[in-house]
C-alpha cells in the first residue's frame, strides 16, 4: 500500500527552503552572539538601531529599555497602529490628504524635537526648549502612528492580487482610535511599573524586526516580480522568511559593528 501525502502538510519551493534554513542560522548565530536572556536580545535589537543613551531611555529598577524614549514611543505606536488596521481587511488606500497632513506634521515635531534633544548633547549649544523623556515619548509615538498607517497600505498594495482600494484611514473616527490606543500603549512607559515595562519592552524591540521584515518581505517579492500575485497569507511564507532573514543580518551586522568599535553592549552613555 503507497502511503499519501496528508494533504494540510505546507509544500514549499527550493526559494522558501532557501529562505527557511538562511533565517534560522541567521537567528542562530545572531541568539548565540548577543547578551543572554530575552531582555538580553532585546537591548541587542535596540542596540543595532538605538544610541540607547541612558539619561534618556526609560528605566525599570536599574535596568535601561532596550531602546531610548523616543525609539520606544516611535515603535509602540507603529504597533498599535498596524494591529488596528489589519482588522480592517485588505484596504490598500493612502489616508486622504487632511489625514497625510496631520501626519506630516507629527513628523515634524518629531523632527524638532530631535534636533533639539541632539543639541542639548553639546553643553555650549543653545536649544530651543529644555527636552525630556515625556516630549520624546510623544513625538515618537505620532512618528510611529505614520509609520503604521503608511506601512500597512503599502503591505496590501504589494502582496495582494485583489484588494480594497479604499483607505483603511478615511474618517476621524477611524484615526482618532488609532492615535488613542497608540498613546495610551506608549503612555504606559510612564507608569514605571515593571510588570507593565518588561513585554513592552520587548514587544518595542519585536517591532523593529517586525517591521524590516515586512518592509524586506516585500522587496524580495519585487526583485523576483512577484508583487501583487498573492491571495492568502500562505502563499507569501516564504518572501516573509526571506524578509526576516534579510532583516536579521541587518541587525546582526549592525551588532558586530558596533560592538568592534565599541567593545560593550551599553548605549552611548557619554552624558
Amino acid at each position: 500500500m503507497i502511503m499519501q501525502p496528508h494533504r494540510n502538510l505546507p509544500t514549499f519551493d527550493r526559494f522558501t527552503w532557501i529562505a527557511l534554513l538562511a533565517l534560522a542560522a541567521l537567528l542562530f548565530g545572531w541568539l548565540y552572539y548577543t547578551p543572554p536572556g530575552l531582555l538580553g536580545k532585546a537591548d541587542a535589537v535596540g542596540y543595532a538601531v538605538c544610541h540607547r543613551i541612558e539619561a534618556r531611555s526609560f528605566l525599570f529598577g536599574e535596568r535601561q529599555l532596550p531602546l531610548c524614549a523616543r525609539c520606544s514611543g516611535m515603535y509602540l505606536g507603529a504597533l498599535t497602529a498596524i494591529i488596528i488596521q489589519f482588522f480592517h481587511g485588505r484596504r490598500s488606500g493612502f489616508p486622504p490628504l487632511k489625514f497625510l497632513i496631520v501626519l506630516g506634521i507629527f513628523v515634524i515635531f518629531f523632527g524638532i524635537d530631535g534636533v533639539n534633544s541632539y543639541l542639548h548633547l553639546f553643553p555650549n549649544m543653545p536649544g530651543i526648549y529644555e527636552p525630556n523623556n515625556f516630549l520624546r515619548l510623544l513625538t515618537g509615538t505620532g512618528m510611529g502612528v505614520g509609520m503604521g498607517a503608511i506601512l500597512v497600505p503599502l503591505l496590501h498594495q504589494t502582496y495582494w492580487s485583489h484588494c480594497d482600494p479604499s483607505p483603511i484611514i478615511h474618517e476621524w473616527r477611524v484615526f482618532l482610535p488609532i492615535l488613542a490606543a497608540s498613546l495610551v500603549v506608549s503612555g504606559l512607559l510612564l507608569t514605571g511599573n515593571a510588570l507593565l515595562l518588561y513585554p513592552l519592552a520587548i514587544l518595542s524591540a519585536a517591532t523593529v524586526l517586525l517591521i524590516l521584515g515586512l518592509i524586506y518581505s516585500m522587496v524580495w517579492m519585487m526583485l523576483f516580480k512577484k508583487d501583487n500575485t498573492f491571495r492568502a497569507w500562505k502563499e507569501i511564507f516564504g518572501y516573509l522568511a526571506a524578509g526576516f532573514a534579510l532583516a536579521i543580518f541587518q541587525i546582526f551586522a549592525i551588532d558586530i559593528v558596533r560592538f568592534y568599535f565599541t567593545n560593550s553592549w551599553n548605549g552611548f552613555n557619554f552624558l
